[in-house]
């Protein structure tokens, strides 16, 4: 399912100056729970460890614009992103950096959520996939490596947020009246 979700959702281009790759991540929450944290455009810090705070104005739609500071430790402090894709229905999200004090430039990303059923109960296949110029003094095997690694953690994080959520969700007191 994995290769036909990528081929259907995940189509990037890249050019001779760019890389692209994409992520699986396989968690045991219930695709409502996922898709809730991964569709909050005006709110990535719920579960990326790397952002702390996000600014966005008016309703959240295609082309609607964030500001993220990115923590310390990362070569950032800022960037700008656009909402370019988001489906309720088929839980896909796409966004693509329009600035900041970063490397990345051109960078588009899309992300899908995908229900599956992992040790017999419902699970969260999810798919996150981009495409960036290579910077200057940089391979591409190097470019693709450091985001790889940073949405590896993102999706590592987005595991932990939505099995706690699930969790509690499991545990909450039955009202007996």
């Amino acid at each position: 399912m994995e290769a036909e979700f990528i081929s259907r959702h995940h189509k990037h281009q890249p050019k001779g100056n760019q890389c692209s790759s994409s992520v699986v991540k396989h968690i045991k929450a219930p695709v409502d729970i996922v898709w809730s944290l991964v569709r909050g455009f005006d709110q990535p810090q719920k579960y990326k460890p790397f952002i702390s705070r996000c600014y966005t104005q008016g309703d959240l739609k295609i082309g609607s614009v964030r500001e993220v500071n990115v923590k310390s430790g990362l070569p950032a402090t800022t960037s700008t992103e656009r909402l370019e894709m988001l489906d309720d229905n088929e839980h896909i999200l796409g966004i693509k950096i329009v600035g900041g004090d970063h490397r990345l430039k051109n960078y588009s990303s899309i992300i899908t959520v995908h229900p599956e059923i992992i040790d017999g109960k419902p699970g969260t296949l999810v798919i996150e996939s981009f495409v960036v110029d290579v910077p200057e003094g940089n391979t591409q095997e190097e470019t693709c490596y450091f985001v790889n690694a940073l949405i590896n953690c993102n999706l590592k994080s987005l595991a932990d947020v939505s099995q706690r959520m699930a969790m509690q969700d499991s545990i909450k007191p039955i009202n007996r009246f």
